[in-house]
């Protein structure tokens, strides 16, 4: 009998490690238990819930020592059936402190002291963080509380039981970074020319923490990487500048005749029922403000409703302009501040990009519900917040500027925007998932790209973008499901995979149909609420009827990649450098390349892009690529001057056309490398 047991058992090992290591496994050891609050569909429970914090704050910006001082009344709805003793809200200034454990975790190593600009931005410094001056209830009471380096916690006299507020006030102020210097999500930058500068506030309040049912007080440490989760609630915010400052903010400003102009003000009545954008302060205007400074202080009211953060932009540089957009049926206004050295590039396209990002990710997420969504011009930058987002971008000095240069700021603005989508209204936990933001959202930015510019050239979303990555060292890859501060290649982990995964899903596994269904579903479902991995993961394959489990764990959970390719192969072909032959072989050669599969949908599908119906988005850079297959006078030229310097030898073999294959192969095993060989070949085959 105990034989008996014993082969038993010896049989029944193997078969567990074999399940275990089943690539097609269902995920629901993997996923937390649905319950009354998240369901086993991936929708929110029936005894779903969330907190509300709402903020009154009145804070000034001094233009002079660059100093935000404020002070700020909460008030903290508990809707969990939890009664808490404290409070937790995030300081997240206090990265900059000089205690702040963003220090500790920093590696230095020699390739960043290459100039002399990195090696002060190491040694600067700097009296950053939040001073707290004081807190104190509605009553005038002080309340007891302890700072843990960005998380000031609050000690309540009563525990705050569910279904109840309480309102209290915190007074305090901090020194703006210098984010040329010591860069930031947010900061200011100085132009020496007239003594100017332009502010992207952001971070700038304390700020309540989520309560949430899946880990209670979402409190991990701000290091840097990991950004934001926060509440929802409504804010009043009086922000006071120098008198002549232009001030765009989260919300819709609630005194224009006391801030703005009349002609301002007539000008942004136009600008609400135009369909291209409207100058509100124009080039010549924004000039002449900025080369004199006005005394005296001015206070901008803005309102926001059910918003889970806020962020403003400030400078007496900024040009400004606005257009309306119907998401269906209402009237939002896009709009974009720059300074001049924005231009020429941002006043063509700065408001027309903002425009088209959100009619594209309303279709294929939610409608946008927010009455405002604007675009901030300052160098190197790109950061998002509820209805504003702060985006680089800039040409050289005289104006011009690269096709990378464009392609850069066309993309940092719409995925900024886009952001609005992912996380501000479906707002999932970026401290911990880092991709169900930014993953999501590079995912939607692609289409969106694809909808502006025919053949527009995306950095991430089709397939073979992500496939040199994925391929890569394993020891320096982690699986998407990391928490952000703990990822290897951030960009890879967190943009490109997710968005290429979303990509696949679409194209190849679900079809474009089941996905987008699915996907809306899953974005109407959590639109104001906090979903987890575990919800998106069970609404896409709830909405869809296909089991996508075995597809989720290997692209989310594990490394893995295919374990063969053809890893290179290269065309080498002896040419006349007749321009006439050279011109139809590329054309020949654009006509026959390997398409991705996106692309051949998406001639059929988007029947019209933005620049085919506005004849003011081509630039040069676009007018060259489309006359690329005609021969002009530069292509003649460089082909006589070839003849000439050619002898008759050369001639001769040149007329043979000889080609070259090269191909290089590469075979894995368990992530070693078996086989790896190339195989030249002298071909006769041409091209076609």
């Amino acid at each position: 009998m105990a034989l008996k047991k014993i082969l038993t058992a010896l049989f029944l090992f193997p078969l567990i490690g074999m399940a275990q290591e089943n690539k097609f496994a269902q995920l629901d050891q993997l996923l937390p238990t649905p319950n009354e609050y998240r369901t086993a569909s991936g929708a929110p429970g029936h005894n779903y819930y969330q907190q509300k914090a709402d903020y009154k704050i009145e804070v000034e910006l001094n233009d002079e020592n660059q100093k935000i001082s404020g002070k700020e009344t909460i008030t903290y709805t508990n809707n969990s059936p939890d009664a808490l003793d404290y409070l937790w809200i995030q300081l997240d200034q206090n990265m900059r402190a000089e205690d702040s454990d963003t220090k500790l975790i920093s590696i230095e190593k020699m390739e960043n002291f290459k100039s002399i600009e990195s090696i002060q931005s190491k040694e600067f410094k700097f009296d950053g963080g939040f001073k707290i001056e004081e807190v104190k209830s509605n009553s005038g009471q002080d309340l007891k509380y302890f700072i843990n380096k960005t998380m000031l916690r609050i000690d309540l006299e009563k525990p705050l039981a569910p279904n109840s507020s309480i309102s209290f006030n915190i007074k305090w102020w901090y020194n703006v970074n210098d984010r040329m210097k010591i860069g930031g999500r947010s900061g200011y930058e100085h132009f020496e020319e007239n003594d100017n500068y332009l502010y992207t506030i952001a971070q700038w309040f304390p700020r309540m923490c989520v309560y949430n049912d899946i880990e209670g007080w979402q409190n991990k440490q701000f290091l840097g990487r990991g950004e934001f989760t926060l509440p929802f609630g409504d804010y009043e915010v009086k922000i006071t500048v120098p008198s002549d400052h232009v001030v765009g903010a989260t919300g819709v400003l609630q005194n224009q005749s006391s801030v703005m102009t009349s002609e301002q003000r007539s000008r942004m009545k136009e600008a609400k029922s135009s369909d291209k954008p409207v100058l509100i302060i124009t080039q010549d205007e924004a000039e002449e403000a900025e080369k004199k400074k006005e005394k005296g202080l001015k206070t901008w009211i803005f309102k926001a409703k059910n918003v889970r953060d806020f962020a403003f932009a400030s400078s007496r540089k900024f040009m400004w302009d606005a257009q309306g957009v119907e998401i269906n049926g209402k009237t939002v206004l896009a709009m974009s501040y720059y300074p001049k050295e924005g231009n020429p590039l941002w006043e063509r396209y700065s408001t027309k990009l903002v425009a088209h990002t959100l009619e594209t990710y309303s279709k294929y997420t939610v409608d946008y519900p927010y009455p405002v969504a604007i675009s901030v011009h300052s160098k190197w930058i790109g950061m998002e917040y509820p209805m504003i987002c702060f985006n680089g971008g800039r040409p050289n000095a005289d104006g011009t500027y690269s096709k990378s240069t464009k392609y850069g700021m066309w993309g940092v603005i719409i995925h900024e925007v886009g952001h609005n989508f992912f996380p501000m209204i479906i707002n999932s936990d970026e401290r911990q998932w880092t991709w169900m933001d930014e993953g999501l959202n590079t995912f939607v930015q692609y289409l969106t790209e694809q909808e502006w510019e025919r053949g527009y050239p995306s950095r991430r979303g089709p397939a073979y973008l992500i496939a040199d990555y994925m391929r890569g060292d394993k020891d320096y890859i982690s699986p998407i499901m990391t928490n952000s501060e703990s990822i290897w290649q951030f960009g890879n982990n967190a943009y490109g995979k997710p968005a290429t995964a979303l990509n696949i899903l679409r194209e190849t596994i679900m079809g474009r149909e089941l996905f987008d269904y699915a996907f809306k579903t899953y974005c109407e479902r959590w639109k104001f609420k906090h979903p987890t991995p575990a919800d998106f993961f069970r609404t896409m394959e709830d909405a869809s009827a296909v089991d996508l489990d075995w597809f989720w764990r290997a692209w989310f959970y594990t490394t893995d990649h295919v374990d063969i390719s053809m890893d290179k192969v290269n065309w080498m072909e002896v040419s006349s450098n007749d321009p006439e032959k050279v011109k139809q072989k590329l054309k020949e050669s654009d006509r026959n390349k390997q398409e991705f599969i996106g692309d051949i949908r998406n001639r059929e599908s988007i029947k019209e892009t933005v620049n085919e119906r506005d004849a003011n988005i081509d630039d040069d850079y676009a007018i060259e690529m489309q006359n690329k297959y005609k021969i002009d006078s530069s292509d003649i030229e460089q082909y006589n001057n070839f003849k000439e310097k050619a002898t008759d030898e050369d001639l001769e073999f040149i007329k043979k056309e000889s080609s070259y294959m090269n191909f290089n192969f590469l075979i894995l095993e368990e992530y070693q490398c078996l086989l790896s060989f190339s195989l030249l070949l002298k071909t006769a085959v041409k091209r076609s």
